[in-house]
């Protein structure tokens, strides 16, 4: 399969061409914000370094979230464009699988829990058997109350906020098994899971897990002056 996957939700701004198992280009910048102005001319790098067509494409991956609300926009946006001009499907993939995917992947029978900071001492977090089933849905949660519920297992922790249940974890618990914070999924990974998700039950559309910090005021009555007659 030849997949185009990009990843605008967290502290970077990706890009792979994959065939296969094999990565034919691939693009990567750390950065906090300002992915709209950095994508586009990242793909298109892409297309000139490998002549990419994208009728060529089979499918497009992005993820979805949990992750910055603007980030994630941007990349959902361009990946829809891209599918809809090439007539391929897209695909969304969650951040908190592609942290997970490759620790899964390395066949440990140790759980895996992922967690993303959402600040004000929360996180979005998701835990895994060793095999990959889920053991705790993708959740919104405080620090205190995630690292309660999973200090328990000793898990393996991933994503941008690993080291903040580290810091937090619990006197008297066993450690974690080990902690791998990454600013950001590795794309390539975005792109493995991309192949084989469903297009019918991975539509690429926004996963938040809660509402944005700056929400439009609700509608405040303005009364209306008389006209001077």
């Amino acid at each position: 399969m030849r997949i185009l996957a990009i990843d605008t939700a967290l502290e970077a701004c990706s890009v792979v061409l994959m065939d296969g198992d094999a990565v034919v280009a691939r693009e990567h910048q750390a950065m906090a914000r300002g992915h709209a102005e950095a994508l586009m001319p990242m793909i298109a790098r892409l297309r000139d370094e490998t002549t990419l067509d994208f009728a060529t494409l089979d499918r497009i991956a992005v993820t979805v979230g949990p992750g910055s609300f603007t980030g994630l926009r941007v990349g959902i946006a361009a990946a829809r464009g891209i599918a809809a001009a090439a007539a391929k499907p897209a695909v969304g993939i969650t951040t908190l699988a592609a942290f997970a995917a490759p620790l899964i992947a390395a066949g440990a029978s140790t759980p895996v829990v992922v967690a993303i900071d959402a600040r004000h001492d929360h996180v979005f977090l998701q835990a895994f058997d060793g095999d990959g089933t889920t053991r705790i849905k993708p959740v919104y949660i405080s620090v205190a109350e995630a690292v309660r519920r999973i200090a328990p297992s000793a898990p393996r922790l991933a994503g941008n906020a690993a080291h903040i249940l580290a810091a937090a974890w619990p006197e008297g618990e066993p450690a974690p098994a080990a902690i791998e914070p990454q600013t950001a999924p590795s794309i390539d990974w975005v792109a493995r899971l991309g192949m084989v998700a469903d297009p019918a039950a991975s539509a690429p559309k926004p996963f938040y897990l809660k509402p944005a910090d700056a929400q439009p005021q609700a509608a405040v009555h303005v009364p209306l002056q008389a006209t001077p007659t």
